[in-house]
This record gives C-alpha cells, sequence and structure tokens, in this order.
C-alpha cells in the first residue's frame, strides 16, 4: 500500500532527469544510524572536484533522495560539481536534533572525501525549504568544527518557527503550503520537548558572523518569503555578504516543477552560478 509520504514525496517529482556523468550510493554513520547518501558526478576524471552537499526539503517529514533528484542533477550540472544529497532521518520517527546530526555527519564525510575525488577546500553547502534550515544549522557546526565552507546556498528556506512573519499570515492559505501545515510540520520536527528558540532551530537567531557568502531564493507567493528575507538582512548586519532573489509569480516549491515553469531551472542556474564562483575563487 502507499503511504501518506510516498504520494507527497511523489508531488515533489520534477520533470525528465538531466543525464549527469555518473551517480554513486554511499552512505555516512553516527554511533545510532547510518545515513544514505547519493553522489552526482558532472563529469568523470582524475582531478578533485569542488562538492556541494544538498539537503532536500519536505518540512522535515517528508522528502528523500528521488523528490530532489532532478534538482540535484541540474545543480550539479550547472555548477560543475559534484553533489551530494543526504537522506537524513525524518520526523517525527526522528525528532530534532536528529536531521541536523545526520547531515552534519554527513558534511564530516564530504571533509574527509579525497577518496572521493573531492577537493575539501572547495566545499559549499546548499537546501531548500526544510533543507535551508538544516543547511544554515550545518554550516553553523562546520564553523565550531573549523571545517570551511565555501557557499551556502538557500532556496526558500524554513527559517522561522513560530510561522509568524507578515507573508506567513497573508499567504498562509490557499496555496500549496499554509501556515497550518507549516506550523504541523515544526511540531513534528520538535516534538512535546523541543525548544523553538535554540538556535540550531531559530537560525536566524544565531550568531551569523563568519559564514561563508550566502545565495538566498525567495518565491513571491510564498509564506515562507518575508523569514526568509529576514534571515538575509540579518546576515547582511554580520557582515556575511548574502545575494537575495525575489522570483516574482512563484510559490513555494517552485524550483522542483521544470515541467510547469522555466523561472525554476533560471533559479536553480542563478544559485549554481554564485557557488560556482565562489569554489573557483
Amino acid at each position: 500500500m502507499t503511504s501518506y509520504r510516498e504520494v507527497l514525496d511523489r508531488a515533489m517529482i520534477g520533470g525528465v532527469p538531466a543525464q549527469v556523468a555518473a551517480i554513486e550510493t554511499h552512505c555516512a554513520r553516527i554511533p545510532e544510524r547510518s545515513i544514505p547518501l547519493r553522489l552526482y558526478r558532472p563529469i568523470v576524471n582524475a582531478a578533485l572536484q569542488p562538492a556541494i552537499l544538498f539537503m532536500h526539503g519536505g518540512g522535515f517529514v517528508i522528502g528523500s533522495l528521488d523528490s530532489h533528484d532532478e534538482l540535484c542533477r541540474e545543480l550539479a550540472l550547472r555548477s560543475g560539481a559534484v553533489v551530494v544529497a543526504v537522506e537524513y532521518s525524518l520526523a517525527p520517527e526522528t525528532l530534532f536534533p536528529g536531521a541536523l546530526e545526520d547531515c552534519c555527519a554527513a558534511l564530516a564525510w564530504l571533509d574527509d572525501g579525497v577518496d572521493l575525488g573531492v577537493d575539501s577546500s572547495r566545499l559549499a553547502i546548499c537546501g531548500d525549504s526544510a533543507g535551508g534550515n538544516l543547511a544554515v544549522g550545518t554550516a553553523l557546526w562546520a564553523q565550531e568544527q573549523g571545517i570551511a565552507l565555501r557557499h551556502i546556498g538557500l532556496i526558500y528556506p524554513a527559517l522561522d518557527p513560530g510561522c509568524d512573519s507578515a507573508s506567513a499570515h497573508e499567504l498562509g492559505s490557499g496555496l500549496i503550503l499554509t501556515r497550518a501545515f507549516m506550523q504541523w510540520f515544526w511540531s513534528a520536527y520538535l516534538g512535546e520537548g523541543g525548544d523553538p528558540l535554540d538556535p540550531r532551530v531559530a537560525v536566524a537567531t544565531a550568531d551569523l558572523a563568519g559564514l561563508p557568502p550566502i545565495s538566498l531564493a525567495t518565491a513571491e507567493y510564498d509564506p515562507l518569503r518575508d523569514e526568509g528575507e529576514a534571515f538575509a538582512q540579518a546576515a547582511r548586519a554580520a557582515r556575511v555578504e548574502v545575494i537575495a532573489r525575489r522570483y516574482l509569480g512563484m510559490i513555494h516549491g517552485f524550483a522542483n516543477m521544470s515541467q510547469m515553469t522555466p523561472v525554476a531551472g533560471r533559479a536553480i542556474a542563478d544559485l549554481a552560478a554564485d557557488i560556482a564562483r565562489s569554489l573557483a575563487a
């Protein structure tokens, strides 16, 4: 029987996937579990290649390697970097900070990736929606660990557990993502004992100073629009370089909708170009 999660995952799968040179499956490990990874190579050669760690969206509850396969392929081809997608543990089976711990373990694995043909001095991190939250949290952890990142890419990130921005209220009903649905996602992720003010969750409240350049994409008709743009302002105030783009006419999840709008491809191309510049510097 098909589960509700599988139905929602299928809704995020895009059109015909682009062909990359190679796809590999790997696994990172922490004491409690193994974390599946999917590695996309845009080219195959002997030279060490830069890499992007990618965390999928889905409200911490849904989403998978398959739901964001097309996006990861496009990101690899357009950036020229190896993309490593993380199959982090989902809520409510695994509560915070489980998903974040999985992503941090994946970054540590990638940072030690000489045998993978990856240049650990040229790493970036990227995520959409809930994956954007995990990307920032992982970047903050990397800073503590001394793991250097060149760029952070965020696509309509979920950053406000309170769901209390102006756009969350104004655009919180009648669209694919509603405010009520987002509140449920956060409650599933945090559980009864989770602290929504923890800076690893409410990452906009963390000390952002010293983070690498950030590219941030928001959608005009997205309840999460204002929290993403507020994060851009907070990062700039912390003297972080930020490129923020609002894609007009778009809704939450549009980057996975290449079969419906050419703006999806343009957003991925914009992000990939920013990341490529940082990885080449």
